[in-house]
């Protein structure tokens, strides 16, 4: 019996140093792994720090910006032989500030080519969406046109705040 009782001795002390040796691998392997995920997310950080960012692949956002023509444009249209009126409040919108300021520089320039253009319109045309759109595409071009012409960055577009035809 005696013997017995030292065999089963080593046995609990196999089992107690088999699980001591068990906790402490799976602390290691959990310290390792938080090592090098700061050691991963560490080296990249003071190296970006000092340095500029590198563009993404997609533009930063830029924001829109608006000007108001105070004062509609007013003018009388040709339809069928008859004059009628058409009075359109516009808008400019452009990604740059300084081109909203060289158009209020150019105001009277812009406005009497917008004028002139309104003019030589189509009454028909401009009752349907299409016709509308068609304007707001002829009136970027002249706007730009004149921008262009004084060495100015262009507007983005042309918008109608009020169209009236009558």
């Amino acid at each position: 019996m005696a013997e017995n009782k030292t065999a089963q001795a080593p046995e609990k002390k196999g089992k107690l140093k088999f699980i001591i040796t068990m906790v402490v691998i799976i602390l290691l392997a959990i310290g390792l792994s938080v090592a090098g995920t700061l050691w991963f997310l560490g080296s990249g950080l003071p190296e970006t720090a000092g340095e500029p960012q590198a563009e993404s692949s997609e533009p930063a956002f830029v924001a829109s910006t608006y000007i108001d023509l105070e004062k509609p444009l007013v003018t009388t249209v040709q339809a069928q032989g008859r004059q009628r009126y058409a009075q359109i409040y516009v808008s400019f919108e452009a990604k740059e500030p300084a081109a909203l300021a060289a158009a209020e520089v150019h105001m009277p320039l812009i406005r009497s080519q917008l004028v002139m253009l309104l003019g030589h319109s189509d009454f028909v045309e401009l009752q349907t969406p299409e016709g509308r759109v068609a304007l707001s595409e002829k009136m970027l071009e002249s706007v730009n046109r004149v921008l262009e012409q004084e060495r100015e960055p262009a507007i983005a577009r042309v918008l109608f705040r009020n169209f009236v035809v009558q």
